[in-house]
């Protein structure tokens, strides 16, 4: 019988941080990136640090800043850092997403991280919490093993439903008591595909749709875990 399927977000999901956020600073305060780096999504950032809404708009300009910055920069010392952060932050998340991925990987599930973070920092942090496999935005490299600027199959990491069909067939997984866990609108297409969607933590847009569908929504504020 084919596994059922696990699949969770991982920034604001499981990890308190945004994974590529401070992956680019760090390289911003080592001189890696040039300062214009981090200006490129200041705005965004700040706008949803002050009122917790944005998220997508965040990431989406985080992206694009390390696209083309980090253009020319070896892989490999941009890796070195990534490990960095992923050995400072593995133990820096929500308590109830990190119980649910131990619960379900004791019950056989296939874990699955979809993330809109580098492949690079989504594989060891996955690996670090015990996921079977890792989907992140590919950069692309050249012949030098230095970045070209490039995004690997962009249409299709972005859309997080299209990765997880992909995953499960890739994987000869199963749908059958499936679950995916997500905290903004840019995980619905993926949370629409599972026998049980959780909201977690969740953004306006994504807190109006889960409770049209009748998805549970949970939310973590200190210490307290509330479901409804």
């Amino acid at each position: 019988m084919a596994q059922s399927v696990a699949a969770f977000d991982i920034d604001g999901t499981l990890s308190r941080s945004f994974l590529l956020g401070e992956l680019v600073e760090e390289l911003v305060r080592r001189g890696v990136l040039p300062p214009l780096a981090a200006r490129h999504y200041a705005s965004a950032k700040q706008k949803y640090e002050q009122s917790g809404s944005g998220i997508d708009a965040y990431i989406d300009k985080t992206v694009e800043a390390f696209a083309k910055y980090g253009k020319g920069v070896p892989y490999g010392e941009v890796a070195d850092i990534a490990g960095e952060i992923i050995e400072a932050k593995k133990d820096h998340v929500f308590r109830y997403t990190r119980d649910l991925v131990r619960e379900l990987k004791d019950e056989g599930y296939f874990l699955l991280a979809v993330s809109r973070s580098p492949k690079f920092i989504v594989d060891g942090f996955g690996y670090e919490l015990g996921f079977d496999k890792s989907y992140g935005i590919f950069f692309e490299t050249g012949a030098s093993g230095r970045f070209t600027g490039n995004i690997v199959d962009e249409h299709i990491i972005f859309n997080k439903g299209s990765v997880l069909q992909r995953a499960v067939k890739k994987e000869k997984l199963s749908f059958t008591n499936s679950i995916a866990v997500g905290d903004s609108e840019s995980d619905i297409s993926m949370l629409e595909l599972v026998d049980e969607a959780i909201a977690f933590n969740p953004t306006k847009r994504l807190l109006k749709h889960a409770r049209q569908h009748d998805w549970k929504v949970v939310v973590e504020v200190k210490d307290a875990v509330l479901e409804a």
